[in-house]
C-alpha cells in the first residue's frame, strides 16, 4: 500500500477475477500468437509487385517468356506476386494454344486467390477472438454481481467489503475481455489493410502486364 492506495500484482487480478479469467488467459495467449505469427509471415514476405511487373515487362516485350519465367521463378519463395505473374507468364506463353485474355486472366486469378487465402490464415480466428473476449468478460461481470447480490442476501449488516470481491471480479473480466478484444480487432484490421492492397496492386498489375502482353502479341502479328 503506498499513500493510501492498494497496488495488486497481475496474478493478484488474475485471482480476483475469479473461474473466468482461465477462458480469458487463453483467449490472451492465442491473441499474441495468431498476431505474431501473421506479423512474421508478412515481414518474411515481400509483398511488392511493381518492380516484379515492370522487369516482367521488359523480357516479354522482347518475345523471351522463358527469361520471364526463369526470372519469376527465383523469387517465388519469398515474393507472391512472383508466383501469380509466374501463373499468368506461362499460360500466356507460346505453346499453350492461342493467346485469350481471359484464360490468362483466370490463371493469375486462381494463383491470387491462393495466396490471399494463405495471407489472410488466422483472421477468422482474430475476428472470433474479438467476439468472444468481451462476451466472456460480461459473463464473469454478470457472475461476479451475482455473488455480489448473494452476500449481500446473505449478511445481517450490508456493508462495501461484503460486496467487494463480487465487484472485483465483474470490473476485472471486463476490463480483460475488451483489452483482448481491442488488440484482436487492431491487428485484425491492420492486416486486413495490408492484403486488401496487396489484393488491389495484383488486379492492377495483372490487368496492365495482360494489356501489355496483348499489344505485343498484335504488333508480332503486324
Amino acid at each position: 500500500m503506498e499513500n493510501g492506495t492498494v497496488s495488486l500484482s497481475l496474478l493478484e487480478l488474475f485471482g480476483l477475477g475469479g473461474v473466468f479469467m482461465w477462458p480469458l488467459l487463453a483467449f490472451s495467449i492465442a491473441t499474441v500468437a495468431i498476431s505474431l505469427e501473421r506479423m512474421i509471415y508478412f515481414l518474411f514476405h515481400n509483398l511488392r509487385i511493381d518492380d516484379l511487373y515492370g522487369k516482367t515487362s521488359e523480357f516479354l516485350a522482347s518475345g523471351d517468356y522463358a527469361g520471364a519465367e526463369e526470372y519469376l521463378s527465383a523469387g517465388t519463395r519469398r515474393r507472391m506476386g512472383a508466383r501469380i505473374l509466374l501463373a499468368l507468364v506461362k499460360r500466356a506463353a507460346p505453346g499453350q494454344g492461342a493467346f485469350s485474355e481471359h484464360h490468362v486472366e483466370r490463371a493469375a486469378e486462381t494463383e491470387a486467390m491462393n495466396c490471399i487465402h494463405s495471407l489472410e490464415n488466422g483472421f477468422n480466428f482474430l475476428t472470433a477472438l474479438g467476439s468472444l473476449s468481451p462476451l466472456t468478460g460480461f459473463l464473469g461481470t454478470v457472475s461476479g454481481m451475482i455473488g455480489a447480490f448473494r452476500s449481500i442476501a446473505e449478511a445481517t449488516e450490508v456493508n462495501a467489503q461484503i460486496v467487494a470481491n463480487g465487484i472485483y471480479e465483474a470490473l476485472i473480466t471486463t476490463v480483460f475481455g475488451l483489452i483482448i478484444a481491442i488488440i484482436a480487432m487492431i491487428f485484425h484490421s491492420i492486416y486486413s489493410n495490408i492484403v486488401d492492397k496487396f489484393a488491389a496492386d495484383v488486379e492492377r498489375t495483372c490487368s496492365n502486364l495482360i494489356a501489355d502482353i496483348a499489344d505485343y502479341q498484335t504488333e508480332k502479328v503486324k
